[in-house]
């Protein structure tokens, strides 16, 4: 084995519902080729956290499997590598990490989750931040976000129409044989499909929809699903249009659909709100939040207030006239696609990974680490003080 490798240690989700993973079957066989030592936990036989790249296929390109968990008791020179965030917990970290941990923007809770690691003499990178040397992330997930998030808008809207009683939309598990899940693609696509042609037969036309950030990775991948399973009309909006004038758009009440994909970085008026919802010329009767700042106050769509599930995807929004009206704002979408979203992040994210054992000059990682010591010496001293 070449000496300066670092193993890296890729650990299970402890996220329920979360299937994806930050190391597939396909990088991982390129880092075990480079000569980097890979171990892969195995995964939970928990339906709930299981992921969807089986341990077998793990092994089958010549990673070392190892016990759920067995993170925790790793030796320290171990690169932990996972996706999202570690369960909640007080203990110190004292490993290097490279996940998505959620504690960078003030998040609740962010002070404890980010003291764990001076307190334990750890390192986060954090994959949110990995970036390039144009400020550009080296991965994300952002296009199969717009791509199951306008799947469920579209879903919805047919719902709504073939159960005009106002029962909301099922959990994923009713779709997917009770897995919660699309096993790829082209399942969905094909189901999606089945659902338009149901609700073309009610409304006598097909949705027309609103796509906010489309020339986006998120918006893209919206686009992309709605022209792939035949909708009508899709309205592309980037910011040239929202330039033009500010917000509410009767564009957006107009269409049966409105996927919003952008990033929100400044406070700006809003797209969507009582006010504009109470035209007698709306349409509108599925929101998909993509972006899903439910809980910023300045949250350009103020019609809803709480984040929604795969088992319960929408909320709806009390109205007094016009159709019903439903929001979808799940904060981890690439999830209905496990697999082909689990690829495609890892395979962006791979030239990084390579990486690794020169981290120490390399600039994607010192930026990240830069930032960790940044968010760290924001803490109060006695939070951050190292213990072990």
């Amino acid at each position: 084995m070449p000496s300066g490798f670092p193993t890296l240690h890729a650990r299970a989700e402890a996220k329920p519902l979360e299937h994806r993973s930050c190391l597939t079957p396909t990088t991982t066989k390129k880092l075990l080729d480079a000569g980097y030592p890979v171990l892969v936990e195995r995964s939970s036989t928990d339906p709930h956290f299981a992921r969807i790249f089986k341990d077998e296929e793990f092994e089958a390109v010549g990673a070392t499997l190892v016990e759920e968990g067995s993170w925790e008791t790793a030796p320290k020179d171990r690169i932990i590598i996972g996706l999202k965030e570690l369960p909640e917990a007080d203990t110190p970290l004292e490993h290097t990490f490279v996940h998505f941990a959620h504690c960078y923007k003030n998040q609740g809770g962010w002070e404890h989750t980010l003291a764990r690691f001076p307190r334990g003499g750890g390192t986060l990178y954090d994959l949110e931040f990995l970036q390039d040397s144009n400020g550009r992330r080296v991965a994300a997930f952002g296009y199969h976000a717009g791509f199951a998030g306008a799947a469920l808008a579209v879903k919805t809207w047919a719902w709504q129409l073939t159960h005009p009683s106002g029962v909301s939309l099922p959990g994923l598990d009713m779709f997917t044989n009770g897995k919660g899940y699309y096993e790829n693609e082209d399942q969905l696509i094909e189901q999606l499909r089945e659902d338009v042609a149901a609700g073309e037969k009610i409304a006598g036309r097909k949705p027309t929809s609103l796509v906010l950030g489309a020339l986006g990775r998120c918006g893209s991948g919206a686009v992309d699903l709605l022209e792939r399973i035949g909708c009508g009309e899709i309205k592309q909006w980037d910011l040239a249009e929202t330039s033009e004038r500010p917000g509410p758009y009767p564009e957006i009440i107009e269409s049966d659909i409105f996927v919003n994909c952008i990033y929100l970085s400044q406070p700006i008026p809003p797209f969507v709100n009582a006010e504009s919802l109470a035209s007698s010329d709306r349409k509108l009767t599925v929101v998909c939040d993509v972006s899903c700042d439910t809980t910023n106050p300045h949250n350009p769509i103020p019609i809803y207030s709480v984040n929604t599930t795969f088992d319960k995807p929408t909320v709806g929004v009390p109205i007094d006239n016009g159709p019903q009206l439903s929001v979808i704002s799940i904060d981890h979408l690439p999830s209905a696609l496990p697999r082909e979203s689990s690829e495609a992040f890892s395979a962006a994210l791979l030239p990084s990974l390579m990486a690794l054992k020169d981290r120490e000059v390399t600039p994607v990682w010192q930026g990240a680490e830069n930032l960790f010591n940044q968010k760290v010496a924001t803490l109060p001293e006695d939070m951050a003080k190292r213990e072990i």
